[in-house]
């Protein structure tokens, strides 16, 4: 077994037993490896070892893993990708045209864009909003009290399909912030539910945090150190 592939196994046994721990069961938790600066090899060696979603982080460098991949021959069933970093409106046409999911929107123009680019042929793009829970400057995301609009303008576009929220909390060693950041999603995304069925995604939780991300709701973690190791800023 590679070291990729006992990483993996590793984050998929830390995520089962959080899951145990809290009282869930672990086929509710997707694991999103997020492999931003990573290369097509090592997605290669995940994907060998059974994992099927990826998160890339930059425009370029994901379309052109996707390209690579798709007339990979090893490649036998598809990869669920996600685009997770901030988006450009004068990038949204490479993204709508090669991603099943964004997982990084705060704002209606992007949302806007992304529906107007979607090929007719493809099914609708999966969303999930943005939401900067700790209300960091230097971090993306709409605060708590606009998710509710903007919720209902994604909703009424026909060429996307609104799945829940992501975010990424303070990083912070105290369990107390971190707990409550993350309680406060749980419930901003189970009011969302009650009024968009679709709805069945908390992205929230990284490798250094899925533990109580999990204990507190999430459907998806996503991990990129605990998997491929750090990453080079150099790419």
């Amino acid at each position: 077994m590679s070291t990729l592939s006992k990483q993996l196994t590793t984050v998929l046994s830390q995520i089962e037993q959080a899951a145990s721990a809290a009282h869930r069961d672990k086929h509710e938790i997707k694991l999103l490896a997020v492999s931003k600066t990573k290369p097509v090899a090592q997605i290669k060696a995940a994907y060998a070892a059974g994992q099927r979603l990826f998160g890339e982080n930059y425009v370029q460098e994901g379309i052109e893993k996707i390209q690579a991949l798709s007339q990979d021959a090893d490649i036998v069933e598809p990869i669920e990708w996600h685009f997770i970093g901030p988006l450009q409106s004068n990038k949204t046409k490479p993204v709508a045209e090669h991603f099943n999911w964004v997982q990084s929107i705060d704002r209606l123009k992007i949302a806007q864009r992304l529906n107007d680019q979607r090929p007719e042929h493809l099914a609708p793009l999966n969303i999930c909003l943005q939401v900067n829970i700790s209300g960091e400057a230097s971090k993306s995301g709409t605060t708590l009290s606009q998710v509710i609009e903007l919720a209902s303008q994604v909703s009424a576009l026909p060429r996307l399909k609104l799945r829940g929220i992501m975010a990424i909390p303070q990083a912070t060693d105290d369990e107390n912030i971190l707990n409550d950041s993350f309680q406060q999603l749980h419930r901003l995304y189970l009011q969302l539910q009650q009024t968009y069925p679709d709805i069945d995604t908390l992205s929230m939780g990284m490798s250094g945090d899925m533990i109580p991300a999990i204990a507190n709701g999430s459907s998806m973690v996503r991990v990129g150190t605990a998997i491929f190791g750090a990453r080079d800023y150099s790419a």
